[in-house]
């Protein structure tokens, strides 16, 4: 089914998949989320959406049997193309919902509520989400709530993104910590496979740093001095 995709497409859904989340086991922390966000709407259903390439995924769901459903009848396609919230009261009297399979038929929604999921770089991930099976509306303290409750999530999912990196970034660190095999003539390292490269190499491989060339003070002077850097 075909749906309207944001302009940044491509680097969304990049971004996305940097924070590792899809199709990921259910953690409490995200359970406790949508239950706080079904409690302060005062609906049944909730749930963290994330939009994928051709899905919505679900890391956390109350009253929504389903873990994941076809981007094309989602909701959250839509709401994914702002950085507002997108609040539907009656899905009936909505014409790009009103002849959805989720509308028709099971869950039968007719009130949504979707706060985007915008991380640091302005990408919206997918929105935390509040449904019910009866037209309804928000409060404004209500929606502030959400709002600021969608922010919590988004920290919450950033915070798991640059932790990630972090212990890959140490996981580097050990290997570089350990004993080095280098050949005491041309300095060469032996990597796990047998092969034998330059520090510089190595380091490249092993780590995200680049490698630049200068000349030390010490070796400079002995240059100068005509005793060769041998």
């Amino acid at each position: 089914m075909s749906f309207i995709k944001p302009s940044n497409e491509a680097e969304r859904l990049t971004a996305l998949r940097a924070y590792n989340i899809l199709d990921s086991a259910p953690e409490q922390i995200y359970d406790d989320i949508v239950r706080l966000a079904a409690y302060i709407c005062h609906v049944p259903m909730a749930t963290i959406s994330l939009v994928d390439e051709a899905r919505q995924w679900f890391k956390s769901r109350v009253g929504i049997r389903d873990q994941e459903t076809a981007r094309g009848i989602s909701f959250c396609t839509h709401t994914i193309l702002g950085t507002q919230p997108m609040i539907v009261g009656n899905a009936l009297e909505d014409q790009r919902f009103a002849g959805s399979p989720l509308v028709q038929g099971d869950p039968h929604i007719r009130f949504y509520a979707g706060f985007p999921l915008i991380n640091p770089d302005g990408f919206a991930l997918g929105s935390l989400c509040a449904i019910d099976r009866t037209p309804r509306h928000l409060t404004a303290d209500q929606t502030e709530a959400m709002s600021a409750l969608s922010r919590q999530l988004m920290a919450l999912l950033e915070l798991r993104r640059v932790s990630a990196q972090m212990a890959t970034a140490l996981d580097k660190v050990k290997t570089l910590e350990g004993l080095l095999p280098i050949c005491a003539w041309c300095k060469r390292i032996r990597e796990s496979e047998g092969t034998w490269v330059t520090p510089e190499k190595y380091i490249m491989r092993k780590t995200d740093a680049d490698v630049t060339h200068g000349i030390c003070p010490d070796c400079m002077e002995r240059q100068r001095c005509g005793e060769g850097l041998s």
